[in-house]
């Protein structure tokens, strides 16, 4: 992320930056990201369409890409499914996260990175992650797949690249239903928290914007951004 920024000025068009080791690694909010060795990282930096609400509706493609890969070279008994808003999860536990950071230009964004992390051959153990947040898994260890990481970019690109078509030519609505049909929890009973609130109701739905929408003793309401747990 951080090579994506120094880079990104100077890009004739998108641009993707794998590392085969990090020393700095990091995800939501600052928390550290652990990357043994043989794992998959890598950044897109492009220059998107839109404002920052279009950009930010960004994450929902690249979870869908994410999920179409793990698809596709995982085989037919392994269960998908994206956690709100961009975690993907491999047999209940999490096997890949994302993070978006935008470069600003005034009022608009003048380029965006997506990193991506996928724990293709090891898994940070259990102990590592917030209580109460999903256990982390690897690809090898639920599937017995291996795959490197230089031979998992390039159906991720692909992947990507389509899903990223569509979304500029018919807007939000197809990946949102799309992303819908691999919701995890879906109509079940989540707990939303954000820096000062916790809210506890049915994963209803998300809405246009992407925000995930709970059904709560006082109705349906529309939370932005938090972090989610079962």
């Amino acid at each position: 992320m951080s090579e994506a920024s120094r880079l990104a000025p100077h890009l004739a068009g998108p641009a993707w930056i794998q590392a085969r080791e990090q020393t700095e690694a990091r995800g939501r909010r600052g928390r550290e990201w652990r990357m043994p060795p043989g794992n998959f990282a890598a950044t897109l930096v492009f220059r998107p369409q839109g404002g920052p609400a279009e950009v930010a509706r960004f994450s929902f493609v690249a979870a869908l890409a994410l999920n179409q890969t793990l698809a596709r070279l995982s085989g037919p008994h392994a269960r998908l499914a994206i956690k709100w808003p961009n975690d993907v999860l491999l047999n209940g536990g999490k096997v890949a996260g994302i993070l978006l950071e935008s470069i600003s230009a005034g009022a608009g964004v003048s380029s965006l990175a997506i990193g991506i992390g996928v724990n293709l051959t090891e898994a940070p153990p259990a102990d590592t992650v917030e209580p109460g947040a999903v256990h982390p898994v690897s690809l090898l260890g639920e599937t017995g797949v291996r795959i490197t990481p230089e031979e998992f970019l390039p159906p991720l690109a692909s992947a990507f690249a389509g899903l990223q078509a569509l979304y500029e030519h018919f807007g939000f609505a197809p990946i949102r239903s799309a992303w819908l049909s691999r919701a995890a929890r879906l109509g079940e009973r989540v707990t939303a928290r954000t820096g000062t609130e916790t809210h506890e109701g049915i994963f209803d739905t998300i809405d246009e914007t992407g925000a995930m929408v709970l059904r709560t003793s006082d109705g349906l309401r529309a939370i932005p951004a938090a972090d989610v747990f079962f």
